[in-house]
């Protein structure tokens, strides 16, 4: 079965900046319906006439924090089209908000039904049980949305139940400081990491830490990510940073067993994502990754530098067609086969054979 890897599109118009420095990116995949204008047809018959056109946004917030920078935070809706393979110049949604650290809020979305598109809108519902708390440097979602997990400056660990706000586990002095956060792809399980110690992994369901993920030598965590692998296997990968450099240590979520190490870069790692590296894609650091919800057709990265870029990628047939180095090979025999010929040599040894 021929092998199959993956490579980056060249693309002219996927990279674009917004005016603000930008931390945080994350993939909104939204079905717009244009009904049937007629009124007078069934029910029926206008759902089949209906269309459902599949938009794909991405979700980035940024600005200047709680400081004077005099830069607003806001939350910016943006538009990639996988046809045109273009992400768009200007945001459908530019909202500005302040910092809210003892009142966080979220963002209602909206669909506009005039030009099509979706737009965000500042919520008056407060998340109750983030009010008050101090500030978050850590949330994530598992994949079916509904539960999320919050990692405090303060060491506290929270996961809540979506969109009901019911406490589903809360820690309290889970690390010093929760600098990271991941959901198993099943959702069973939720690991987190601070900015000394160990690891940890946790149980969901029983709301007890089942393992503790120590550090080896001069290691210190930096972003933990589950995966799948090939055969569909949960994987832990967790972001370290050594002496060497930046490194990659996966785990075993089976036995909770330290599986291997690598180190990929020799700088500091400053965001991580499972799948492949892209280079030179920003001029400033990057502040957050985000895989398109298939995990391997495209990637939204983000920087201090207030840029935006999508990178696209494909499968690649390794087998499919002649190799550079064959078709030298062909062409050299050829060559070879035709000087012959032409001084007479083949001809006479072609002869010679025949004697015989």
């Amino acid at each position: 079965m021929p092998r199959k890897k993956i490579r980056i599109v060249p693309l002219t118009r996927n990279f674009q900046k917004y005016g603000l420095p930008l931390y945080s990116a994350a993939w909104v995949w939204y079905k717009l319906l244009d009904p049937d204008p007629d009124p007078s047809t069934s029910d029926e018959v206008s759902k089949s006439k209906s269309k459902s056109t599949q938009k794909n946004y991405i979700v980035l917030a940024g600005g200047g924090g709680e400081g004077r920078s005099g830069i607003p935070n806001a939350v910016l809706l943006v538009e990639f089209d996988f046809t045109a393979k273009s992400l768009s110049n200007l945001p459908f949604t530019h909202t500005e908000m302040v910092s809210f650290v003892h009142s966080p809020r979220v963002a209602d979305e909206e669909k506009s039904e005039e030009i099509k598109k979706l737009v965000l809108n500042l919520s008056d519902k407060v998340l109750t049980r983030l009010e008050n708390v101090g500030q978050q440097l850590a949330l994530k979602f598992n994949n079916e949305g509904s539960a999320l997990a919050a990692g405090g400056e303060d060491g506290n660990l929270r996961v809540i139940e979506w969109p009901s706000m019911e406490a589903i586990l809360d820690k309290a002095d889970a690390h010093k400081s929760v600098k990271d956060v991941d959901f198993s792809p099943d959702g069973k399980y939720l690991v987190s990491l601070g900015n000394s110690g160990p690891a940890k992994v946790w149980d969901v369901t029983s709301k007890i830490a089942i393992a503790s993920l120590s550090k080896e030598n001069d290691e210190v965590f930096c972003f933990c990510r589950f995966s799948e692998s090939n055969d569909m296997n949960q994987v832990l990968y967790i972001a370290a940073v050594t002496g060497k450099g930046g490194s990659i240590v996966t785990w075993d979520t089976k036995t909770w067993k330290r599986m291997g190490s690598k180190t990929v870069v020799r700088d500091t790692i400053s965001a991580f994502s499972v799948q492949t590296i892209v280079r030179k894609a920003h001029l400033g650091f990057v502040t957050a990754l985000s895989f398109a919800h298939d995990s391997r057709s495209a990637l939204a990265s983000i920087s201090l530098d207030s840029s935006a870029r999508v990178t696209l990628f494909e499968e690649e047939d390794k087998t499919g067609g002649l190799s550079l180095w064959a078709i030298v090979l062909v062409l050299l025999v050829a060559v070879v086969v035709y000087f012959m010929m032409s001084q007479g040599i083949l001809s006479s040894r072609l002869q010679f054979l025949r004697s015989f």
